[in-house]
């Protein structure tokens, strides 16, 4: 034997521990880095201001991260949501998730809503979006399925005349609870004041795993609500159970939602709490 080769093949022996645990180290990178960037104490920003980074795409009858028609894009430094390219919406609702599960944490957006009605969109969705909460993964959605079942902080603008309060609840698949009374109605409403025309409105929701949930709007807090869980009459949240989720929620994913008028997100920061 070439005693040159032997030495080579005693140092690939010796070298190869220090190889194998250099290449864990690579492969479980992102999820190093996730637990290192989402400590708590500080706020992160979810959205970098450049790109949809870290986001997926699920609009209602297309495949995953096919952003049909650009319907989300970044501009000018803002998330948009988009129609420019639609004829009519036809019911294809669409939320960009963050792509990774949040349980206790106090969520800051600042949103606003511009331009028209999309044509084709039901009356309702008239200035009107929303932040989902212990939302199920964009990955078990079906195609065709118009809302993940989660929680929805409903955002909604005024139409510079009636009264319309925002960050109230909705409930796609859900059901909450409210001075110890289960709520199924899909639509509570908050207390906040009616924002009117294209400005910019802050809303923070505070969540504290399955405990309590606040909507809080210049630092006065317009809901609280506790036991976010699922709702058994739902079909998908019944495909959800069958697959072995629990029945209450305590985390899940983060999405914005695009309902068929434009909409803007210029700020979406995250703070963790401590359990």
């Amino acid at each position: 034997m070439n005693p040159a080769k032997n030495l080579n093949q005693k140092k690939i022996v010796i070298l190869l521990p220090f190889i194998l645990l250099c290449f864990s180290m690579f492969i479980n990178q992102p999820a190093l880095i996730g637990q290192e960037m989402f400590k708590p104490g500080k706020w992160i920003k979810l959205f970098n201001g450049k790109n949809l980074d870290g986001w997926a795409v699920k609009i209602a009858y297309h495949p995953l991260n096919e952003n049909s028609r650009n319907t989300f894009r970044v501009e000018n430094g803002i998330l948009k949501a988009r129609y420019d390219n639609y004829d009519s919406l036809r019911n294809e609702f669409g939320h960009i998730f963050y792509m990774h599960k949040f349980s206790s944490y106090r969520l800051r957006v600042a949103y606003r809503f511009t331009g028209e009605l999309t044509p084709g969109s039901p009356e309702w969705d008239y200035r009107n979006s929303g932040i989902m909460i212990h939302s199920q993964s964009p990955e078990s959605m079906e195609v065709n399925q118009e809302f993940p079942v989660s929680i929805e902080v409903q955002l909604l603008g005024g139409n510079g005349k009636e009264e319309r309060t925002t960050a109230n609840v909705c409930t796609p698949g859900t059901n909450i609870v409210i001075n110890k009374k289960l709520i199924t109605s899909h639509i509570i409403n908050s207390t906040s004041k009616t924002y009117h025309g294209d400005q910019w409105v802050t809303v923070e929701v505070e969540v504290h795993g399955n405990k309590l949930v606040k909507h809080i709007i210049d630092g006065v807090t317009v809901l609280d609500y506790q036991n976010p869980q699922l709702d058994e009459t739902d079909p998908n949240a019944r495909k959800l159970l069958a697959k072995g989720q629990p029945l209450m929620l305590s985390d899940g994913y983060i999405a914005l939602q695009a309902e068929g008028n434009p909409v803007e997100f210029r700020k979406v920061e995250i703070y963790i709490l401590d359990k």
